[in-house]
């Protein structure tokens, strides 16, 4: 072997040693970063906190939370598309915000440089009015919006996200017109709500709890979810409309199998211990787990969905 081939060789085989160590101290080297694209304090939130020392045991891991919120979860999506797939940075994402908003515009980042790794809950859509407003159900709302075009106000967690294409199709399906007022979370609109400052907001199940200030009119799933048994859902009150926000964990692109699938299977087994379980409870999680590969399949028939309803009801003019 002559020395310039020899020398190749070298560099090479360090490479790949340097690539397998790499892959085997992980994670304990250092501590992994994971986005949240909403306010502190939403459903997002508030399931990624819960579910970060579980997920630290199970990989001998430490876990850093860091909220990036703002434009419909765009910010922490493109962050996330321009980091290493070293294994160091994963990110909450939300449908149906992650697909539909580049239905809307043009975004920073490419989905294909984005890898679903684990979908964790299906959490339907709710509305949600003001505690002392005169809106008893769903049709008394709808009344209300048909008598007084525009009026009326919608607060979501951004534009393009499972709250306001609920509004979107409620406005569609209803024949009324509602004013949105997109925050960066669900915690904005619900403090809004409660002040009084908006005429309704969308939430999650997951965001409900007994020392809630406002009243829940609806609950957007195809039936009752047992979190809220007692709370009708659209369907029931004549308004054919089922929307909710999947949540789950993906990954930059070009991850590393073993990396994606040790942090895949370290979410699964999160999602069946008992002490989690009892705190998803606690917090009304709609635990739905999908592998990431099952979640990605799902995606373009719903982002088909989105184009579809674009199409009719743009919902940014």
């Amino acid at each position: 072997m002559n020395k310039p081939t020899f020398c190749s060789s070298a560099a090479l085989l360090a490479l790949a040693l340097n690539s397998f160590n790499a892959h085997a101290q992980w994670p304990q080297d250092r501590p992994i970063e994971f986005l949240v694209a909403y306010a502190p304090g939403g459903s997002t939130d508030v399931m990624a906190r819960a579910m970060e020392p579980f997920i630290e045991k199970r990989l001998g891991a430490d876990i850093v939370i860091v909220n990036r919120p703002g434009a419909a979860g765009e910010i922490a999506y493109t962050a996330l598309s321009k980091a290493k797939p070293d294994g160091y940075t994963f990110a909450f994402i939300n449908t149906p915000g992650f697909l539909s908003t580049r239905v809307q515009r043009k975004v920073g980042y490419d989905t294909d440089k984005i890898r679903p790794v684990a979908r964790i809950v299906d959490d339907p859509t709710v509305l949600a009015v003001p505690k002392e407003s005169s809106y008893k159900n769903l049709a008394d709302f709808i009344e209300a919006a048909k008598a007084a075009p525009g009026k009326m106000s919608i607060g979501t967690s951004g534009v393009g996200t499972d709250d306001h294409l609920m509004m979107v199709q409620l406005q569609q399906l209803t024949g009324t017109k509602l004013t949105h007022i997109p925050f960066s979370g669900a915690s904005e609109s619900r403090t809004a709500l409660m002040g009084g400052h908006i005429s309704g907001a969308g939430q999650n199940i997951s965001e409900l709890n007994a020392d809630d200030d406002f009243r829940v009119l609806a609950q957007f799933s195809a039936e009752r979810m047992p979190q809220q048994p007692d709370l009708p859902t659209a369907r029931e009150q004549g308004v054919d409309l089922v929307m909710s926000s999947e949540r789950g964990i993906a990954a930059p692109s070009g991850i590393s199998a073993d990396i994606e699938k040790r942090m895949s299977e370290a979410v699964r087994d999160v999602l069946q211990d008992p002490d989690f379980l009892k705190k998803a409870k606690d917090l009304m999680l709609p635990i739905a787990y999908l592998s990431g590969e099952d979640w990605a399949a799902q995606m373009p028939a719903q982002l088909q969905g989105y184009q579809k309803l674009w199409s009719v009801s743009p919902w940014v003019q």
